[in-house]
């Protein structure tokens, strides 16, 4: 038996260990963004612009539809069970086309994500937009950031308390504008505007605003990338749609190190000098607090001001622009081999440069047909057929459609003459705005005529029925069968709906029951 001092111990620790746990929860530091000059900071201006008029003007545009429908050219009708899309209406049975649109929507976002990185949540994603409005508010309110730093770290004083209320409430007033904009596409926009302003509008209106108006002022105002961060999925699922082709944010290491304070002290001493100066302007401008020389980390939401920083400062250093850049992995790799002599050293900028804004043949540079690639073309293919699809059922769809439904009890009546009738309750559904006459006929079941209830014309096989716009009509129909033209208890026939002007057309197919003495 070994003695317990034989027993060998090993180098190991619970990482929940009294001595070495870590908060579940670490206080938020709170980020000052930089503002930044650049063709990606002016790109961000442009859709956010853009993106923002879409959201609140776009239930103000008009479109005449005719005096039987509403006028508003976006419009999601939840009452009356319609969404309204400039000329396009959906109906409840319709909804596969708003399934083909969320499924554009994904395979877009796939596509964009695996050609360039996370430019969805860059450049258009909701939260991106709204964060950037709030920023701009706080800097033209408080200052850039070394003004707001100072604000934050001072005692609270007459001037920082009014600052931060007009900021606050001009914040308060963005985020009611977010929340009423949103009520507008599911009403008329005017006349909802006149009773929330009256306060007449129904309860669930002012429930909305208020929700939206909260969420909007705390994930925009107060939480900003932490959303990104702890609560929205996308950064964790992002890293399936990458490959080494991929364009992403990236630093260029192969080129910027050995980084320098003082590359004029180093270079006369004979140290290799990259091209960064350690300045740290990548990550005053980062909204989400992040150095991007640390490689690619889930908080970065490629929004590229890091790139319009850094080749500010590259500017004014006269040295070429790009240390950080827009790159693929393969590149990069290729790169970094040419820069460390196939890896068996330490980056040498020598190796890579023949001056300061030149660089050698093998250094690989971004190229627009590096984004036009085998799986681009698969994702852009799959996109083209299920819109060439949406488009073509869209243009081909029928406006008229008609459904039956045949009396369950009594399945049949047989009248004094001894023939047989057959109720059915006949569904017209008319989908424009539009008022028509459209016929009803009946084929097939020999010798039987129909007629209509409430319609004070002798039976036939085919009446004129009109149809309100935009409307389902429905008729309660008799069919009746002479005795000697019955053969079986059960035969099929057709009731066919037409509408001579429009040329469209729809039928159904129908059973007609009878007894089995009627033979």
């Amino acid at each position: 038996m070994l003695d317990q001092r034989q027993i060998e111990r090993r180098a190991a620790e619970a990482v929940n260990s009294a001595n070495v746990r870590q908060p579940l929860y670490a206080a938020r530091k709170k980020i000052f963004p930089k503002r930044a000059s650049g063709r990606f900071r002016q790109f961000k201006w442009l859709v956010m612009v853009i993106t923002l008029a879409i959201y609140y003007l776009t239930p103000w545009l008009r479109w005449d539809r005719g005096p039987f429908a509403p006028d508003q050219a976006v419009l999601l009708d939840l009452a009356n069970r319609r969404f309204y899309l400039f000329f396009i209406e959906i109906w409840p049975q319709e909804f596969y086309y708003v399934a083909g649109l969320l499924m554009l929507a994904g395979i877009g976002l796939f596509m964009v994500t695996s050609t360039v990185g996370r430019a969805w949540c860059g450049y258009t994603c909701p939260q991106t937009v709204w964060v950037d409005l709030f920023l701009f508010v706080e800097r033209a309110i408080e200052g850039d950031r070394n003004a707001r730093i100072r604000l934050e770290a001072g005692p609270w004083s007459a001037r920082k308390l009014l600052l931060r209320a007009i900021k606050h409430a001009v914040w308060l007033v963005i985020a009611v504008a977010t929340g009423g904009a949103w009520i507008f596409y599911f009403a008329d926009a005017p006349k909802l505007f006149g009773e929330v302003a009256t306060g007449t509008a129904a309860p669930v209106a002012y429930v909305t605003i208020a929700i939206l108006t909260g969420t909007t002022y705390v994930f925009g105002g107060l939480m900003r990338e932490q959303v990104c961060t702890y609560m929205c999925p996308w950064p964790r699922i992002q890293a399936a749609m990458l490959d080494e082709n991929s364009l992403t944010v990236t630093y260029n290491d192969w080129r910027g190190e050995p980084r320098w304070r003082h590359a004029k002290k180093a270079l006369a001493s004979g140290q290799p000098v990259g091209d960064c100066v350690d300045c740290n302007s990548c990550m005053a401008v980062c909204p989400m607090g992040i150095d991007i020389r640390n490689g690619q980390q889930m908080e970065c939401i490629t929004c590229a001001l890091c790139i319009d920083a850094c080749d500010g400062v590259m500017d004014k250093l006269g040295r070429a622009r790009g240390l950080i850049s827009y790159a693929t992995l393969a590149d990069y790799n290729a790169n970094l081999a040419l820069a460390t002599a196939g890896g068996t050293g330490a980056i040498n900028p020598a190796l890579i440069r023949n001056s300061s804004t030149t660089f050698v043949d093998g250094v690989a540079h971004f190229h627009l047909r590096k984004i036009f690639r085998l799986r681009t073309f698969i994702y852009l293919g799959a996109w083209l057929a299920i819109g060439l699809v949406l488009i073509t059922w869209l243009l081909t769809r029928e406006r008229l459609e008609l459904n039956v439904l045949h009396d369950r009890n009594p399945q049949f009546v047989t009248l004094s003459d001894g023939s047989i009738r057959n109720g059915y309750i006949v569904k017209l559904l008319n989908m424009i705005p539009q008022p028509r006459t459209v016929v009803l006929t009946l084929e097939g079941l020999a010798g039987a005529e129909m007629s209509i209830v409430g319609v004070d014309l002798p039976a036939g096989r085919s009446f004129a029925v009109p149809v309100e716009p935009d409307r389902l009509t429905m008729l309660k129909v008799f069919v009746r069968q002479p005795a000697d033209q019955i053969n079986k208890p059960m035969q099929s026939f057709k009731f066919r709906l037409g509408d001579e002007a429009s040329s469209e057309s729809a039928e159904y197919t129908a059973s007609f029951n009878a007894p089995e003495i009627a033979r």
